[in-house]
């Protein structure tokens, strides 16, 4: 590949560094997270071409596509270059993946460990900055079945009513159910609050024969397993 200043248009590069031409050449798994959010973008500034200040927008977010996805419209507009109209196509474009990985549930995944549940459930929670309760309705063979969400609260907890978590369950016919909430803060540990909690939607579940098989709790460094930890 040529090298190409960052500041030069990119209509000035040769057609095989063009991010657009090169997708069409060799697909999109040839392009590199800057190139295809420089298709998004579209058009750089004086200072940059739409490559380069994607990727000052990309070492903003430590070069995660997670992190870039909590990134807010008025964050994404501090970068010269980048408007209104660019912050809201960069915005959609990362809920869009989010959605993605959502739409897999159509797939009834299995649940055989707690990375089975965190990789079920980490696509609604892990931007979050809230915290928010879900449930994972699972079948007898222990694949999800659906997500319910039981409550949200702000950055510090979330109230949970064990009456409203069953009603769910049994009104989705499911067999068994995992806990699932988020931390904002990014710490994995459960509170003393989180312990409780769980040990009475175990024993309220062991009385009406929908066992809780797990209690995750989930944040953008991973999650948190209550069964893995032997804390059910």
């Amino acid at each position: 590949m040529t090298y190409t200043p960052p500041n030069l248009s990119i209509k000035s590069w040769a057609e095989e560094d063009r991010p657009r031409e090169k997708l069409l050449h060799k697909g999109k798994s040839a392009l590199s997270d800057a190139e295809l959010l420089a298709i998004l973008i579209g058009s750089g500034s004086a200072q940059d071409s739409a490559v380069s200040l994607a990727q000052k927008v990309l070492q903003s977010a430590a070069n995660n596509l997670n992190e870039l996805g909590r990134r807010s419209i008025p964050e994404l507009q501090t970068f010269k270059g980048i408007g209104q109209a660019k912050a809201v196509t960069i915005a959609a474009a990362m809920e869009l993946g989010r959605r993605r990985q959502l739409s897999r549930i159509v797939d009834k995944p299995q649940v055989s460990r707690s990375r089975d549940a965190f990789d079920a459930i980490a696509p609604i929670l892990v931007d979050l900055q809230h915290e928010e309760f879900w449930i994972l309705n699972l079948n007898r063979a222990n694949r999800v079945m659906s997500r319910s969400r039981i409550s949200m609260g702000g950055m510090a907890g979330t109230v949970v009513d064990a009456k409203i978590v069953f009603r769910k369950a049994l009104h989705a016919e499911a067999s068994a159910i995992i806990l699932c909430h988020n931390h904002p803060s990014g710490n994995l540990n459960p509170s003393q609050a989180d312990l409780d909690l769980t040990r009475k939607l175990v024993r309220a579940g062991q009385s009406i024969d929908i066992p809780v098989l797990d209690h995750l709790i989930v944040s953008e460094r991973g999650y948190y397993s209550f069964a893995d930890e032997g804390k059910l």
